[in-house]
């Protein structure tokens, strides 16, 4: 039996949870898928299969190699498809990472219409605050917001974001709108440990840059919570653009200084780079990018 064959019993084995089961989906006896897996388990010299009287698991090497076949064998079907003169179809598992606010309100829906017309994907999303390492952690692609920290790696970008500085209008209405920076020393405050903004909040002003540390009496550790808080009247928080975009257009917060903003902050979507871009992943990429791209709360502000 030649080792794609191999692949695919094993493959079978893995998702059927049974070598019973794997035979009968292959057209196959028992017997002889289970003799497949012992031969490659002995030409490899690892066990890929721990097997009991009740269960069927894969052992660490195994799951590193299982997934290399599926890679293996998705990456064959496509380059059959692409030789015969077909079209090729997205299909495979997707990782995709990105800040957890930005997931939560731009990527989910973008990833929920992608899946509704791409039947044979699936996708893992990785919602997390911090860089992911994308060969570490299998990522197929990856939203990053600011600069990006990988080199050779393709980028797409597909908007930006400022940070800004907000309130409830409520509350600026009782204490007053700030015309200048210096006028949050002193201003209650509510920070989020889980932005970079929470230390230093910089400025850009007629006379240059501007660097305030503002005392603060309430810490969270969610963007979102910061924003609550804000929204409730507490005080002023600094968060990025894209955080709050719904929230000022309810009027539920308000905008202020903002012509003291920093440059803005790109927005890429980032993959490994590789002579022949999966079609899940160039698919994917696509989707996002129009999608992404014809949204106003990540684009540039429309000058009056």
């Amino acid at each position: 039996m030649d080792r794609f064959q191999e692949m695919k019993v094993l493959l079978a084995v893995v998702e059927a949870e049974s070598f019973a089961a794997a035979a009968r989906q292959l057209g196959m006896s028992p017997p002889s898928v289970t003799r497949v897996i012992a031969a490659l388990e002995a030409r490899l010299g690892t066990l890929l299969l721990a097997r009991s009287t009740r269960s069927l698991r894969l052992t660490e090497a195994g799951q590193r190699y299982v997934e290399d076949c599926r890679r293996i064998l998705l990456e064959l079907e496509e380059a059959e498809e692409l030789a015969s003169g077909s079209a090729l179809r997205a299909r495979g598992n997707l990782t995709v990472t990105a800040p957890v606010m930005f997931g939560e309100l731009y990527l989910i829906p973008v990833i929920v219409d992608y899946l509704s017309s791409h039947p044979e994907v699936t996708i893992n999303a990785l919602l997390v605050d911090r860089v992911v390492n994308m060969s570490d952690e299998g990522v197929d692609v990856a939203v990053r917001i600011g600069r990006l920290h990988e080199t050779g790696m393709p980028a797409v970008r597909v908007g930006e974001v400022r940070s800004v500085i907000c309130a409830a209008p409520d509350f600026l209405d009782r204490v007053g709108r700030p015309a200048t920076p210096g006028e949050l020393e002193g201003a209650p405050v509510v920070v989020s440990s889980a932005s970079p903004l929470l230390t230093d909040w910089r400025f850009v002003g007629p006379d240059g840059p501007l660097t305030l540390r503002p005392p603060t009496r309430l810490v969270v550790n969610s963007n979102s919570a910061a924003i609550h808080a804000a929204r409730l009247g507490w005080g002023f928080t600094r968060v990025l653009s894209y955080q709050v975009a719904e929230s000022v257009a309810r009027g539920e917060l308000e905008i202020v200084l903002d012509e003291y903003s920093v440059p803005p902050l790109p927005i890429h979507l980032l993959h490994p780079g590789a002579a022949r871009t999966p079609a899940k992943v160039r698919t994917f990429i696509d989707f996002c990018a129009e999608r992404l791209g014809r949204n106003p709360a990540l684009q540039p502000p429309v000058s009056a």
